[in-house]
């Protein structure tokens, strides 16, 4: 039987294309805040706070901006005033309804920054507080694991990078659904998918690893196994990972690495999963073309997309390890144990 999550997995081209046709006209209003300002500060939780570490990867190597993710707590616990003159606040939420989001995105507006809101909730109170509301078109979303919302997510952040300067090809970014569709059948039809599973299915967690442009694929693959798998999973940065946590990589903790088949962290990627199997556990690829599918255990394919671009595609293969991974386990990936569509934090 079907799961939500994989019905919502297969609906992400249709999503990603209806998205970024109905984005790419608001590039001219990002841009009109944008000579306004000089640095982006993300306002996010749980998927959309991985999909603001793409934006500010996107935003530092591509449009040559100072970006990084907001504390909210600082916003809505402690209550400090910051002078945010020359800031533009992008807060992203999936329903736009997540109260401590939109009391940020407030703060920050009364702190003197301008606003842009990243959210699939048209008329949202997310979408209501900021200047310029960017809302995706992903349809309504069942399944707690947010699949098709992310990505579109991460099309919407694509377009905010057009639209703060980025040198990067908008023609790029218009191919993302129609490779998003590749990667789906591809990924189907791989037997490197069952045996992945099968081999995360007997161990109790796992390292994701990816560096860069694709850190936050590697966040958001590590927390799709946590809340629909039940799994331990470690997100980090390969870089973090060599300063002490690779001591966990063992033959029952393996590494599922992330990359772009190019770009300037494809190299590291590649060698630390020969340093993984060196050591005697198993290096799961993800992407990373035929120079990390070589060096790994196994590998999932990765979208044929230019790097600044690829995490579009990149976690889809995830989604569809962890959805059969869950199913593996006797699990209902549709609603993990705790978990809600929408959380309300303090």
């Amino acid at each position: 039987m079907t799961s939500q999550m994989r019905a919502e997995i297969g609906e992400q081209p249709d999503a990603l294309r209806r998205t970024i046709d109905a984005l790419l006209p608001r590039v001219p209003d990002i841009g009109a805040l944008a000579r306004e300002t000089r640095q982006v500060l993300f306002v996010a939780r749980g998927s959309s706070d991985n999909a603001a570490v793409y934006g500010r990867y996107l935003v530092e190597a591509h449009a040559g901006r100072l970006a990084t993710l907001a504390a909210p707590s600082i916003a809505t616990a402690y209550r400090r005033r910051l002078d945010l003159s020359g800031v533009l606040a992008v807060a992203i939420s999936q329903s736009g309804k997540t109260e401590e989001i939109v009391e940020t995105l407030d703060w920050a507006r009364d702190c003197g920054a301008r606003t842009v809101a990243v959210t699939n909730g048209a008329g949202s109170p997310l979408a209501e507080a900021a200047e310029v509301a960017l809302i995706t078109q992903a349809g309504a979303e069942i399944a707690v694991p947010a699949t098709k919302t992310y990505t579109t997510q991460l099309a919407a952040l694509s377009v905010l990078g057009l639209g703060l300067g980025a040198g990067v090809a908008e023609d790029d970014l218009r191919r993302v659904p129609d490779e998003v569709a590749r990667m789906i059948a591809l990924t189907e039809a791989s037997p490197a998918l069952p045996e992945i599973v099968e081999a995360l299915a007997k161990v109790p967690g796992t390292v994701v690893s990816g560096r860069g442009i694709a850190f936050g694929t590697a966040l958001e693959l590590a927390l799709k196994i946590k809340e629909a798998c039940y799994l331990h999973a470690m997100g980090l940065s390969y870089a973090d990972l060599l300063h002490g946590p690779i001591a966990v990589v063992d033959a029952q903790t393996p590494a599922l690495l992330v990359a772009a088949d190019s770009g300037p962290t494809l190299p590291g990627t590649v060698a630390l999963a020969r340093r993984v199997r060196g050591a005697g556990a198993s290096a799961f690829g993800v992407g990373g073309g035929a120079e990390l599918a070589e060096a790994c255990t196994a590998a999932l394919p990765g979208p044929a997309l230019p790097e600044w671009v690829a995490p579009l595609g990149l976690i889809v293969p995830g989604q569809i390890m962890v959805e059969s991974l869950a199913r593996r386990l006797g699990i209902d990936p549709d609603v993990p144990r705790g978990l809600n569509k929408v959380t309300q934090t303090d």
